[in-house]
């Protein structure tokens, strides 16, 4: 018999997440950290990171052209979307299994308030994009005065 941990809220936040899905576009799901994924068929796993002067993303998209990725940065929101092309000459072996998946992938990703959005530069190598954004220099805060 497996044990698992007691979680009262468990099921409601399980059930929120769920209604949130049916909710939204059919091929949108929310993944535990906020971002949103949509696909037809397959998400590539990423890793976020941050250094001192940028932030780093890096997708696994093996098989994937650089020139079938776009990577878009509007409205605070990196977008990753591409296509992974299914080699149909393949089918004439008489495949007994297949499990890599092909299609058209996107992600979204929020970004914090100093990614700098003019600091952005996107490499493809070896089924590895990496996205590096720019921190800004200094977050300009400054007090308004009320007028009366």
């Amino acid at each position: 018999m497996d044990l698992k941990p007691y979680r009262p809220m468990g099921g409601l936040f399980d059930l929120h997440r769920e209604l949130n899905r049916f909710f939204e576009s059919p091929w949108a799901t929310t993944t535990p950290d906020g971002s949103t994924v949509e696909t037809s068929q397959w998400v590539p796993a990423v890793d976020i990171r941050e250094a001192a002067d940028h932030y780093e993303v890096e997708a696994d998209i093996p098989g994937v052209k650089p020139s079938d990725i776009e990577v878009t940065m509007e409205h605070g929101m990196l977008s990753i979307q591409g296509e992974r092309h299914y080699e149909s000459s393949r089918e004439e072996h008489g495949a007994r299994r297949l499990e890599r998946s092909h299609g058209v992938f996107y992600r979204r990703f929020a970004l914090p308030d100093d990614a700098d959005p003019d600091a952005i530069e996107a490499k493809g190598d070896n089924g590895v994009l990496t996205v590096t954004i720019g921190k800004q220099k200094e977050a300009h805060s400054r007090r308004i005065p009320v007028k009366h």
